[in-house]
């Protein structure tokens, strides 16, 4: 029975009790500050009117911010289940589903949850056990809706993607030719190709009837490629085939040779088409890989081993420092790109160390960038996971913890701190991470590809985010406790100088655009083990003859430098044969980065037309970290995406001052700004130049043309351009324009970041020719959407050339003045008042020495960025670590010789703040 007194007391803080409806977000599951769960040492917090969750050490702070006195206190408590609870739980499936009581279950809990909830009273430090009928009915209806709320993280989470194929254009009127009483046998052993007789690899031409051998891989395994010479010989008319072997009720590998699509697809009438030629789809068993299968295993012994280290005994870390990041489901990407953060310094002191004050400040901390970096900064450097800390135990020599791990008893795992962690009495072990599900949903919200479950490129996850950081940043610096530092992703940022003379005229001209990161091409041709790889290419060729012979070894003359003369035992079994790849030295990257091209298509102003041109690039200045990216993807003629396997060992120590810029020298003569002669000098004034400008501005990039250039490799803001810059007209043209501009320095540049670094001349010229110029209504509309005036926005628009960023980033640095600084946009105040509220100019660039050491490097695994699996390896304490999103161990040989980016710091940059 509940005390009249305290009903009064609660009556008092009925106003602010809000009750949620089905559209509304409740995060209820975790603290909005830390890691902290219900199932935590102190539970959650949850305010009954924002319907936000704290932990014990921080709901003080959200009653002191918003005033409530009234929570939902959620503690839970994990019970192992009983005997016949885990045998109901292991019961063999009767059903073809997945979960319910007789699909198959999933990873399903070893343990129930015992629940205990508390209405709590803060300042009065009253608690009253729930359920209690004697509360007022709204309150009761309050609680009851949050707790069976689905919550927002739930809400925001995405299935697991996998790979979609699309359909192919040819398959709902594929011609098939009659079959005349061919049928193709139903026993796997009497399948052949037709052309040269061989039994593995076979695909059936769903048109012709005729089986063939698949094509060759680069390393001679595979096939012969029989079934594509069948379709060329056959007027390329009949595309589709189909892999034997893989057929089973719910479908099969389907490859189209057609020219515009030659990939894997869909057929959608696949069993109409497998009848014709007497195959029934619904009775057919499944004998050989899938092309996903062959692919994992031919990625798996080499390029999956070497960049994870499976197989070997790594010893776990744990504590600050060395706190995984759960996998969110093909969030990889961005669990390796935040952990390479986090080793910054610069991050630390102004999102780690003011981190109170962050959360005081917060308005609405689930959508507050600054809140949500402070959480996961806090957690992965202090070890803040929400779980009971692990037990301590005496420091161990690294041959006892090896041997530990390998034994792997009821003790537990040993931990590189001299930690364990043990097991629960349920059998399952504590958690070492966090799980970053509203940092994800914040950064990615509003962009198609990071708001999904698909995989994503890191380079690009890389540069989004800091161009996130930054913009909230500019609108939240006195919060951060830094008002007079530049933005973190400064740390990044360097310039690119073009040099390129006109072969025709000798001029020279320099252009610089800004970046952060630093991508270069592998020159496979530069390998310096060509014979040692020619002499595999040849062992596997032979290997997959043997095969198809059903031979099993033959002997024959050692060729190789090592041996000559000798005998040499070839096996159809390439177990004991490990992968040779092609090692090009780090210097040959840089040399080819670095070295001379010839522009053919290049307009000069000193001539007055177009001619060719010779182009070298140089870095302008040596930021204090740098991101190093190796071009591992490219796309083939037939527009496919595909991996360059290489090997590039990249130093832990380089030197790059030999590539810093000069800009123009006393004895060179530039070329001049404006064409020599009158008639060149034609075409488009500078109003219709920059209303050209502000026109391709406002194209927003077609996302299908987008997601189809992304699908073949190449980068999404480099697809973004081609779309923009062929106003939408079709992949085929915007794939022309990609070929035409891959070079280009701002290729892989989101385009908002490469208006703000147009050359300051273009960009005056571009402002001074735009001033008459309307801004887009709908632009101004997006802006008023936020709390602006149309008079504001159209400034703001006016200021930043018809940025709808910059814009509003330039809306929320003025808002102490805004007034004034709209008046001086628009021409109303004196010309000194109008000089001091223009856009704030770029901070200065970080320069300093060109030498260098590795500190991170993110791996890939995977045939292009769009699948397969990211890593991250960090240098911390002289010692390599790997972060495979919830694991953490020291690394043994880490892949500086795979990896896809490396970041460098510069050597005079401290390393403190490093754990």
């Amino acid at each position: 029975m509940v005390s009249e007194e305290l009903l009064g007391s609660v009556r008092n803080q009925m106003p602010t009790v809000r009750v949620p409806v089905h559209y509304d977000r409740v995060y209820k599951d975790e603290c909005q500050f830390s890691f902290d769960t219900p199932l935590s040492a102190n539970g959650l917090y949850i305010n009954l009117k924002s319907w936000q969750a704290f932990g014990q050490e921080y709901v003080g702070i959200d009653s002191k911010r918003s005033g409530q006195q009234l929570y939902l206190h959620e503690l839970w408590h994990k019970v192992p289940l009983s005997a016949e609870e885990r045998q109901k739980q292991e019961q063999t499936p009767e059903k073809l589903a997945v979960g319910g009581d007789s699909g198959f279950q999933v990873d399903g809990p070893a343990h129930s949850l015992d629940k205990h909830s508390e209405l709590v009273l803060l300042d009065a430090n009253i608690r009253v056990p729930l359920p209690c009928l004697d509360l007022p009915e709204v309150i009761i209806n309050a609680i009851d809706a949050i707790q069976k709320h689905d919550s927002a993280s739930k809400q925001d989470k995405v299935q697991v993607w996998e790979e979609q194929r699309p359909v192919s254009k040819y398959a709902l009127g594929l011609h098939q030719e009659a079959s005349t009483g061919k049928t193709i046998p139903s026993d796997p052993s009497q399948w052949a190709c037709a052309e040269t007789g061989v039994k593995e690899n076979l695909w059936l031409n769903l048109s012709t009837g005729t089986i063939g051998s698949g094509r060759q891989n680069w390393d001679g395994t595979g096939g012969n490629g029989a079934a594509l010479r069948h379709f060329e010989a056959t007027g390329f008319k009949y595309p589709l085939v189909v892999k034997l072997g893989t057929i089973t009720p719910h479908g099969a590998d389907v490859f189209s040779y057609a020219p515009d699509e030659n990939d894997m697809v869909e057929d959608p009438k696949l069993a109409e088409h497998l009848s014709h030629w007497g195959i029934n789809m619904m009775a057919m068993q499944k004998t050989e890989k899938t092309m996903a299968e062959a692919e994992i295993e031919a990625n798996k012994d080499f390029e999956w081993s070497h960049i994870t280290e499976s197989g070997k005994q790594l010893m776990p870390m744990s504590g600050p420092g060395y706190i995984g990041l759960k996998n969110l489901g093909n969030s990889c990407y961005m669990n390796s790109i935040l952990q390479a953060l986090w080793t910054l310094p610069q991050l630390q002191r102004r999102y780690v160390d003011d981190a109170k004050h962050i959360y005081e400040t917060a308005q609405d901390p689930a959508n507050d960038f600054p809140t949500q970096m402070a959480k996961v900064g806090v957690a992965l450097s202090k070890g803040r996971t929400g779980a009971p800390p692990p037990s301590t135990a005496a420091p161990m020599e690294e041959d006892m913890a090896t041997s530990a791990i390998a034994s792997k008893d009821a003790a537990g795992q040993v931990s590189g701190a001299g930690t364990t962690v043990k097991s629960s009495d349920s059998g399952e072990e504590e958690h070492n991470w966090v799980e970053p599900q509203a940092f994800k949903s914040l950064v990615g919200r509003g962009h198609a590809d990071f708001s999904s479950g698909h995989q994503q490129d890191a380079r690009e996850y890389f540069q989004h985010l800091l161009e996130v950081m930054t913009r909230a940043e500019r609108t939240s610096m006195q919060r951060l406790g830094q008002p007079d530092q530049p933005p973190t992703a400064d740390v990044f940022r360097f310039e690119l100088e073009d040099r390129i003379q006109c072969m025709e005229s000798s001029r020279l001209s320099y252009k610089r655009s800004l970046t952060n990161v630093l991508a270069m091409d592998i020159p496979v041709d530069a390998a310096t083990n060509k014979d040692e790889l020619e002499n595999f290419q040849e062992r596997e060729a032979k290997r997959a003859k043997l095969k198809s012979e059903n031979a099993h070894a033959y002997i024959q003359e050692d060729t190789s430098a090592s041996s000559p003369g000798q005998a040499k035992h070839i096996t159809a079994d390439n177990a004991d044969n490990e992968t040779v790849l092609p090692k090009v030295p780090f210097s040959a990257c840089l040399a080819k980065w670095a070295g001379e091209e010839v522009m053919a298509d290049y307009f000069s102003a000193a001539v007055g037309h177009k001619t060719q041109a010779k182009r070298f690039s140089r870095i302008a200045n040596f930021p204090p970290y740098l991101m190093l990216q190796m071009n591992r993807y490219f796309v083939t003629e037939q527009w496919v995406a595909k991996k360059l396997e290489v090997l590039v060992n990249v130093p832990e120590h380089v030197d790059l001052e030999w590539l810093r810029g000069s800009g123009p020298q006393p004895h060179e003569q530039l070329q001049p700004e404006e064409p020599v002669t009158s008639s060149q000098a034609g075409g488009l004034s500078a109003l219709a130049a920059a209303a050209a400008e502000q026109q391709q501005a406002s194209v927003q990039p077609d996302p299908e043309i987008v997601n189809q250039l992304v699908g073949m490799g190449f980068s999404e803001n480099g697809s973004k351009r081609a779309a923009v810059a062929t106003q939408n007209m079709g992949t085929e043209g915007a794939m022309e324009w990609v070929l035409g501009h891959m070079e280009d320095a701002n290729f892989n540049e989101p385009m908002s970041q490469a208006s703000e670094t147009a050359a300051p001349s273009q960009a005056s010229a571009a402002g001074s020719a735009s001033a008459g110029l309307a801004a887009d209504p709908e632009t101004v509309m997006m802006l008023v959407s936020m709390g602006f005036t149309d008079t504001q926005a159209a400034a703001a628009l006016k200021a930043c050339h018809g940025s709808l960023e910059r814009a509003a980033d330039w809306l929320f640095s003025h808002a102490d003045d805004l007034d004034a600084a709209v008046a001086a946009v628009s021409g109303a105040a004196a010309p000194e008042a109008a000089a001091s509220t223009q856009d704030a100019a770029p901070s200065k660039l970080d320069d300093g020495p060109g030498q260098y050491k590795l500190v991170g490097m993110v791996s890939h695994m995977g045939r292009n960025t769009a699948c397969g699996h990211y890593v991250c390896h960090l240098k911390k304490k002289g010692k390599w670590v790997i972060y495979n999103d919830e694991k953490v161990a020291i690394s043994e040989n880490p892949p500086r010789d795979l990896a896809y980016m490396y970041l460098f710091r510069r050597k005079d940059v401290p390393e403190q703040y490093d754990i």
